[in-house]
């Protein structure tokens, strides 16, 4: 009890003590209270002053980068920026992935839809209803969709159910989307960056293009140069990358015909500016980005004139080995090609093409989720070990690729999102496993009272 009443006890200023002795208890209490108001007004100039520099960084957290963002492009290299993680790269790798993620969360995969394999959302307001990011929208719009077909033919496993009637396309996918920074976004970043955002394996007709592993030349993406002949890549990457339909609206053109386009396209309409290419993806995406990123430098697509080159990184996640060793040779002595693979250790994806045929490129960013303290032990499995929420989860918190090197989170990431599509957190989390669908898997009531299937918005079929 003695105890409970000495912490009840009111704090004591300063100089309570010569109070006490100096005056009665009137001029004491008098004097007291002009104290204590002194401290509350000096505490509340603190507050305003805390909650002021609060929303400032927020509001400004791209714009306060220490390094440039030439730097955290890659522009050299990303060397002395990756072990340990620089605070600013940490955050523009984490945006990126959010970038893509938004890719996966969109994505209408459930196959008894007539829309499955389109983008659940429009371009308008897509960032934001993807909730790509803490700020969606703020910072980027979207300005394409990305629709790919392929030339793999599906054996009769893999169909699982046909096509439902009314399917939007039966030959087309959604591949993702190019944005462009707005005025906000491009004051913040320093540019006008333009990324183009590939989605990773989610159709049967992409594991088939997975499983095609058979190398062939990539004439046309990339040719030979000195110091290299005809480099090889992965036939399924390159099929996805660069077929054509002419029966689909959507693929007249192919996924690299229609990116490269909008390049160009929002080059010219930014001419002006000082501008930047950031491809990103995960898994396939990943491929299709690494595909992309020598495409553009190597065939000069990034050229605007004499001394006006932009500058093209690529920053992906679980990335497979997309081509061989002249690839390899290809990609790292072109001038201007910057690729910074993001890898989590145990993630299988990032290895299981043979290094004997297919060869890594780029500089490597080593994650290990298994660190962190926030995930089930002794591990999630294999399938949260490549989830791209997990890889962002393990690049907030990564302490270097060491394996004294700890796990602690850096940025403010909800943990809530590492289940968004795996169970991979703790079980004293309570957050449902893939706990990101559509409210009632998108019925809805209509006028007569029935339930229908209304799983997309209006315009999201937008090329």
């Amino acid at each position: 009890m003695q105890s409970t009443q000495q912490h009840a006890l009111p704090f004591t200023c300063p100089h309570s003590t010569q109070l006490h002795k100096s005056a009665g208890d009137t001029q004491f209490n008098q004097q007291l209270q002009a104290q204590v108001s002194k401290m509350h007004r000096s505490f509340l100039l603190l507050l305003v002053c805390a909650l002021a520099a609060a929303s400032l960084s927020a509001d400004t957290a791209i714009a306060q980068s220490q390094r440039s963002w030439a730097e955290l492009s890659g522009r050299d290299n990303w060397d002395g920026l990756l072990d340990p993680l620089d605070a600013d790269l940490r955050r523009a790798v984490i945006r990126y992935g959010e970038l893509a993620q938004a890719t996966s969360d969109a994505f209408i995969a459930d196959p008894a839809s007539p829309y499955a394999g389109a983008s659940r959302y429009a371009p308008g307001a897509f960032l934001r209803r993807a909730q790509a990011g803490p700020d969606p929208g703020a910072y980027y719009r979207v300005t394409r969709f990305l629709y790919a077909t392929s030339g793999a033919r599906l054996p009769d496993g893999l169909l699982t159910r046909p096509a439902p009637p009314g399917a939007w396309s039966a030959e087309s996918n959604w591949m993702g989307y190019v944005a462009v920074a707005t005025d906000a976004g491009a004051a913040g970043l320093g540019r006008r960056d333009i990324v183009v955002a590939w989605r990773g394996t989610k159709r049967a007709v992409e594991w088939a293009d997975d499983l095609d592993i058979t190398l062939v030349p990539a004439a046309g993406v990339v040719g030979p140069g000195p110091g290299w002949s005809q480099p090889a890549v992965h036939r399924g990457f390159l099929s996805v990358y660069t077929s054509r339909n002419s029966t689909s609206r959507f693929n007249k053109q192919s996924a690299r015909e229609q990116a490269l386009a909008e390049i160009r396209r929002l080059l010219d309409e930014y001419k002006g500016e000082n501008c930047s290419i950031t491809l990103t993806g995960h898994s396939l995406g990943a491929a299709l980005s690494t595909l992309a990123a020598i495409d553009i430098v190597g065939n000069g697509l990034n050229v605007r004139g004499a001394n006006d080159t932009v500058p093209v990184a690529a920053i992906v996640f679980g990335s497979p080995r997309v081509g061989d060793d002249q690839f390899k040779k290809a990609f790292e002595s072109t001038p201007g090609a910057r690729l910074l693979r993001v890898r989590n250790a145990p993630d299988v994806v990032p290895t299981v093409l043979p290094a004997a045929f297919y060869k890594d490129v780029g500089a490597e960013l080593l994650l290990d989720t298994r660190k962190s303290p926030y995930l089930k032990r002794p591990g999630p499995g294999p399938a949260a070990w490549h989830n791209l929420e997990c890889y962002l989860h393990g690049v907030a918190g990564t302490q270097g690729a060491g394996g004294g090197a700890g796990f602690r989170l850096e940025v403010e990431r909800d943990l809530a999102l590492v289940n968004k599509e795996v169970d991979a957190l703790a079980d004293e989390y309570p957050v449902p496993a893939a706990w990101w669908v559509e409210g009632n898997k998108g019925m809805v009531k209509d006028a007569s009272g029935r339930w229908v299937l209304q799983d997309h918005e209006e315009g999201n079929l937008a090329m």
